[in-house]
């Protein structure tokens, strides 16, 4: 039985989608603010995907959202009364996978649930990411390149992982440094990172890995996915 986080204030709201997810077969768990979400964020490791209401009673679901992504990659998903593109861009930017606009269906809702479900049970199931002559093997975590291993350090490899994962999107230095906490167990500094990706770069080639001047990184290069 998947497990869904309502992060919501509007205690109305908030009981009307709970006993939504439960018909449709989810464990639903509710939080009224930040402090109520991260008990359950912290204590909890089997969330399997967390809805958010950008504005809750302590603070906006933007910083619950940064402070999931220290512990959880798992599926966003923002509810929101506000549409505009800042809004939605914002919330995409700083690891949100997708948003619905209040007021919502109740069966857009689960429809857009079930399809972030289904892209998660699916890059959990991907075994092999291949880009031209890059393999990446993640239930090994080796990476090789015209079928000659690369000799990633830690830290390389989760940096070239999570740059495949999101092959064409550009991710901040923040994001880049969150993801690698949550993968590492340890802090990762500014100075560690940007040694990392310069090693990177030396091993793989750097026309695979873009500077975005000011922001972070992106890897350029069409990724494939594979259940080998």
């Amino acid at each position: 039985m998947k497990k869904i986080l309502i992060a919501e204030d509007e205690q109305h709201l908030q009981r009307n989608i709970r006993q939504l997810l439960e018909c449709h077969g989810y464990l639903a768990l509710a939080a009224s603010n930040i402090s109520e979400a991260m008990h359950y964020v912290l204590n909890d490791r089997e969330i399997d995907l967390f809805l958010l209401d950008v504005w809750l009673a302590d603070e906006d679901g933007f910083e619950l959202c940064r402070r999931i992504r220290l512990h959880s990659l798992k599926p966003v998903i923002f509810l929101t009364a506000c549409d505009d593109e800042a809004s939605v861009v914002k919330g995409l930017q700083i690891g949100g996978d997708d948003y619905i606009t209040k007021p919502f269906r109740a069966a857009e809702l689960i429809s857009r649930i079930q399809a972030n479900l289904r892209r998660q049970d699916f890059t959990n199931a991907v075994k092999i990411l291949r880009c031209e002559d890059i393999k990446l093997d993640m239930q090994q975590s080796l990476a090789y390149k015209a079928d000659e291993s690369l000799h990633l350090g830690i830290i390389e490899y989760q940096l070239l992982l999570i740059l495949m994962q999101n092959a064409g999107r550009i991710l901040n230095r923040e994001r880049l440094m969150e993801k690698l906490w949550d993968a590492s167990g340890k802090s990762a500094e500014n100075n560690t990172l940007s040694v990392n990706m310069s090693r990177l770069r030396k091993k793989i080639g750097p026309e695979y890995i873009e500077t975005i001047r000011g922001f972070g990184y992106r890897f350029t290069k069409q990724v494939t996915e594979h259940l080998e």
